[in-house]
């Protein structure tokens, strides 16, 4: 059985020791076509799979399932791995630095930048439902925006920017996630007041103890609440 000081350490290992875990993706013709080729050149794989330890000469894979895939088809005896750490994270990071799990960022606090790679990468997808955006609106629109305070990317499709909900907001669920702040007690800026609606302004008016609020309708609350508390 393997200890604390395997971890990180490159590993020859039986391959009916490991469990395949989540398994791959990959089409049937890659990892026939691939196993082939790795039985002609050596049957040995160069790149190791990534495995946590799960018994007493027992493990799973967690990252780089495509090549356990391939050793398996080709009926390889012994595959090279690398042991993790047993955690979620270390599995996580494992998948996505394999290229089987797309990485997230969060977009209450992303850079201009980062949006705008993000949403680039979505709109070349092969058959993208976001290649119609313009992708210098979309992302000065959610860049200033404030999405610090988000707590649905549905907010997205308010902005004007082409991207409803459905297959569009779909796309940028798969990079984007939210960690939104509370909303302060005072707020006047028109952009935030504008991103809420109706009712929630009209919350915010009564906590401020403003009056004659009731029957106006959501520009008006916001040219209200615009100013600020004396």
């Amino acid at each position: 059985m393997s200890s604390l000081s395997d971890v990180g350490n490159l590993m020859h290992l039986y391959l009916d020791e490991i469990d395949p875990g989540k398994g791959t993706d990959a089409p049937e013709f890659l990892i026939l076509a691939s196993a082939q080729l790795l039985l002609q050149k050596g049957e040995r794989n160069w790149i190791p799979v990534i495995i946590k330890e799960i018994g007493e000469d027992k493990y799973e894979v967690i990252g780089n399932s495509f090549i356990y895939a391939v050793a398996e088809e080709a009926g390889l005896e012994k595959i090279w791995c690398i042991i993790a750490e047993d955690d979620e994270d270390t599995a996580k990071i494992s998948r996505v630095l394999a290229g089987e799990e797309i990485p997230k960022i969060n977009l209450s606090k992303a850079s201009r930048d980062e949006i705008a790679s993000a949403l680039q990468y979505l709109v070349e997808r092969p058959g993208s439902a976001l290649k119609g955006i313009k992708l210098s609106v979309a992302t000065n629109r959610i860049d200033e925006a404030p999405r610090q305070y988000w707590k649905s990317l549905n907010e997205i499709t308010k902005l004007k920017c082409a991207i409803s909900r459905g297959k569009k907001l779909d796309m940028l669920k798969q990079v984007f996630y939210l960690t939104p702040q509370p909303l302060p007690d005072v707020i006047t800026d028109p952009a935030l007041l504008n991103s809420m609606t109706a009712a929630e302004l009209k919350k915010m008016a009564k906590k401020r103890d403003i009056t004659g609020y009731s029957k106006l309708k959501k520009p008006e609350l916001v040219d209200l609440l615009r100013q600020s508390p004396d």
